[in-house]
């Protein structure tokens, strides 16, 4: 069986997604989708003395549309002072360097979008979770739109089951996948808490606070991945 995870890029994100990477023997980045300021790409939120706060990117405003690939930031030394926010996020924990260490990577990157596919496999790894396979959706022969582009891209990396987010019951097209003898299973996220989960926790903040707290020999024991069938999932939140 072979696993496969589709996403837009996502800066150091929360441990659910990490969950998901775990599961995943091929994992394909969607960087040719449209940019949405409101999304995950370039912001996520870190712990803050008054609970949580954005880590947000400045992206340059465009008039036209903009794909992820071709981001752009507004200030130059944004990534200096994400380092400085993150030091006094993360300050006292037992794992501050193992947290600093991917970001710190992150000068070596021209581009954003490569910046932003860095953070979430630097991360990633420091969990010790390395798929077998990372690809930039631009690499791949895809002409299809929508489910089937999903469904396309699963097919060409040779994908059996097809791991994904909640999100995707609004547009995935299920029957099809199983037409085609792939499996749809959705993501059961089970993230256990972490440090000190009186004071206002939310286990919404970047995987980089886990790290930071627990120790990448222990990081990944917090995460546990699980999925249900598309059927069962879809039957559960048509109840709720």
């Amino acid at each position: 069986m072979t696993t496969v995870v589709i996403s837009q890029p996502m800066y150091f994100p929360w441990p659910g997604f990490l969950a998901q990477l775990a599961l995943a023997d091929v994992v394909v980045w969607l960087v040719d989708a449209q940019f949405s300021r409101r999304s995950f790409t370039n912001r996520v939120q870190i712990r803050s003395p008054s609970g949580s706060a954005w880590l947000s990117i400045p992206i340059k405003h465009t008039k036209n549309r903009t794909d992820i690939v071709d981001i752009v930031a507004a200030e130059p030394n944004w990534l200096d002072l994400h380092i400085d926010k993150l030091k006094k996020s993360l300050s006292g924990t037992p794992y501050l360097d193992s947290a600093l260490a991917p970001v710190l990577h992150l000068n070596q990157h021209d581009g954003l979008c490569d910046a932003i596919v860095a953070s979430s496999k630097g991360l990633a790894s420091q969990f010790g979770i390395n798929p077998s396979e990372y690809h930039l959706s631009t690499d791949l022969n895809v002409t299809e739109t929508g489910s089937n582009r999903i469904l396309q891209i699963v097919q060409e990396l040779g994908g059996t089951r097809y791991v994904t987010g909640h999100g995707a019951r609004n547009y995935l097209e299920h029957k099809e996948f199983e037409l085609a003898g792939i499996n749809v299973e959705y993501m059961e996220y089970d993230v256990r808490p972490w440090g000190r989960v009186e004071d206002d926790f939310s286990p919404f903040v970047t995987g980089l606070d886990l790290l930071a707290h627990v120790g990448p020999a222990q990081a990944a024991s917090y995460l546990n991945p699980r999925t249900r069938n598309w059927k069962e999932f879809l039957q559960n939140h048509q109840q709720t």
